[in-house]
């Protein structure tokens, strides 16, 4: 490494569309114990819910969790994609649609001017889809929350990946 140069890190996007953000919440709780060590290997160019201001632009991985409820959303998420050389779709919502797309089985019956009226005020689309159903995912880490090991599995094959660790 040449003086004064900064040692190669992983650049990463977190990403949170239709759910209910647990995996969101653990990454943060996940960050309490891991803070230290993956700030030397990791650069969150884009985490809204800690940063103010990000980027999406040339990141090495692009965690993405949650459903995609809208025309606004797969807009993001192609966007999102067109700068990720990675996408790992993250918990149940973005792997399965499940369960934000379970109002895709909704009747006309069923659906109450109230559930018209957030649908509307959201913008929200007629379906909900999983996130592979918008743009290619690389891997999935399946789960409501995501599953830890599997998440810490796919953060280290990126790092491996990318030349980051061995």
């Amino acid at each position: 490494m040449e003086p004064n140069s900064q040692p190669k890190k992983l650049i990463v996007g977190w990403f949170s569309f239709t759910c209910c953000e647990d995996s969101t919440i653990l990454l943060t709780e996940l960050l309490n114990e891991h803070l230290d060590e993956w700030k030397k290997l990791v650069e969150f160019r884009y985490i809204h819910q800690l940063k103010t201001t990000n980027s999406i632009n040339d990141l090495d991985v692009a965690f993405i969790e949650g459903a995609i409820s809208s025309e606004k959303q797969a807009a993001e998420v192609k966007n999102i994609r067109a700068n990720a050389k990675y996408v790992v779709a993250i918990g149940s919502c973005a792997c399965t649609g499940l369960p934000s797309a379970t109002r895709n089985s909704f009747t006309d019956e069923v659906i109450t001017e109230k559930i018209k009226c957030y649908m509307s005020t959201f913008d929200y689309g007629k379906q909900v889809l999983k996130l592979a159903e918008v743009i290619k995912v690389d891997d999935e880490v399946g789960g409501c929350p995501m599953g830890v090991p599997a998440f810490l599995a796919a953060l280290t094959k990126y790092l491996k990946l990318f030349n980051i660790v061995t």
